[in-house]
């Protein structure tokens, strides 16, 4: 990929000259004189963008050492994704008359439990889900939450909330035997994690989270009801233009009218547009591969229709502010908070507010991301923060 100067824009700010330029470039970046783009390429061969930029209209605070990565913290640890392998057991739990959710066991039988919870909520796991965790070290916990990937009934909105997750979460540790176990959740995750560890905070080692959703009525309102689309304007209109203009005062409850439509071609064709604007905003760069997720009906019903239940219930949490008002109960708990500094999805409003709520947690902002977990820099800082944890637990047994 090949990094130029566009000289319609002012200040020479940097474009792709490769399509499609991520959009957001030049609402982020106009406000600085001058900044420069170039590829650096690794020892690896891997090339990385390196975003510099100069302000000489007004002083730009630097970011607190406290909030980035630093290599001084730990000793030298992995940040490479570990190879592809294969669960050495899968099953299924029946967890109420209505719902069984799959379950998958990778990695080490006898080594420290983390648990996967994926996002969405819809979402469903994918076996690149195991890459995050030393497969030596770890007993690695996979599963589809109700209605998400191999759970069944597919795509169903009954019988499902954040307090049944929870229970389902507590069902999966006892029957697998498990006293206590590592808690791993990213964007709808994160929520899961926070949500599952202050009810159940005796029973977590220790918390990575990624993309931080809290579920507040200003974070929905920012992504489905028009904010984002002044990043994303161009993705957002075939996400808007499905519904008619007389029912845009409130996007996700026009969804929902179509998402649980009894006509199956109209649930498809919200599911579809409704994946496709999560997907097209989840990468800094766009990710063709991601995006065609959208394109697989099976897929993007249960994404889309799961999500705009949660949405539509905000979480079924009891205040907008219910995550963060029960920090205290988790404070103790030994956790990393990973945030792309550009994630359109979850801005890192929440995750900021997050962190001035918890200073003990250890907050790293990746400074060239989005959302997406599957990001470089994201994958990275994950795989570290495992890494980091995985020594203190060895270092307590030493």
């Amino acid at each position: 990929m090949m990094l130029g100067f566009n000289p319609k824009i002012p200040n020479s700010i940097p474009s792709l000259s490769a399509p499609p330029i991520f959009p957001f470039t030049v609402p982020f970046l106009r406000s600085f004189t001058h900044s420069h783009a170039l590829l650096e390429t690794t020892s690896s061969g891997r090339k990385n963008l390196i975003l510099r930029v100069q302000n000489i209209d007004r002083k730009v605070e630097p970011i607190p050492s406290s909030l980035m990565a630093s290599e001084k913290e730990l000793p030298e640890s992995n940040r490479d994704l570990y190879p592809h392998i294969e669960p050495y057991s899968t099953g299924f739990l029946k967890v109420s008359d209505l719902h069984t959710i799959y379950w998958e066991q990778s990695g080490n039988p006898n080594g420290h439990p983390v648990v996967f919870l994926h996002g969405g909520p819809g979402g469903g796991t994918s076996p690149t889900n195991r890459r995050f965790f030393d497969p030596d070290f770890y007993r690695i916990i996979l599963f589809d939450q109700r209605g998400a990937g191999k759970s069944t009934p597919h795509a169903c909105i009954e019988e499902n909330t954040t307090w049944d997750l929870i229970d389902d979460i507590e069902k999966l540790r006892e029957h697998l035997e498990i006293p206590e176990w590592q808690v791993f959740g990213g964007s709808w995750g994160s929520t899961l994690a926070l949500a599952y560890s202050q009810s159940h905070p005796d029973k977590v080692t220790g918390m990575i989270l990624r993309g931080i959703f809290l579920l507040r009525k200003k974070e929905i309102d920012w992504f489905y009801e028009g904010g984002a689309a002044a990043i994303f304007p161009d993705d957002w209109e075939p996400f808007r233009d499905l519904i008619p203009e007389n029912e845009r005062g409130c996007f996700i409850d026009a969804y929902k009218k179509r998402l649980n439509s009894d006509d199956i071609e109209t649930q498809y064709a919200a599911a579809r547009a409704w994946t496709k604007w999560e997907m097209m905003t989840a990468h800094l760069l766009p990710n063709e591969e991601n995006i065609k997720r959208g394109d697989d009906d099976s897929f993007s019903l249960a994404f889309a229709r799961i999500e705009n239940h949660y949405f539509v219930n905000r979480g079924f949490f009891p205040s907008d502010s219910y995550l963060l008002d029960n920090v205290d109960k988790i404070r103790h708990i030994n956790t990393t908070i990973v945030q792309g500094r550009y994630d359109v999805c979850c801005p890192m409003m929440s995750a900021w507010d997050l962190h001035k709520a918890w200073p003990e947690a250890d907050f790293r902002v990746v400074a060239d991301a989005g959302h997406s977990a599957n990001e470089p820099g994201i994958a990275a800082e994950l795989v570290a923060a495992n890494e980091k944890l995985k020594n203190i637990i060895k270092n307590k047994g030493a």
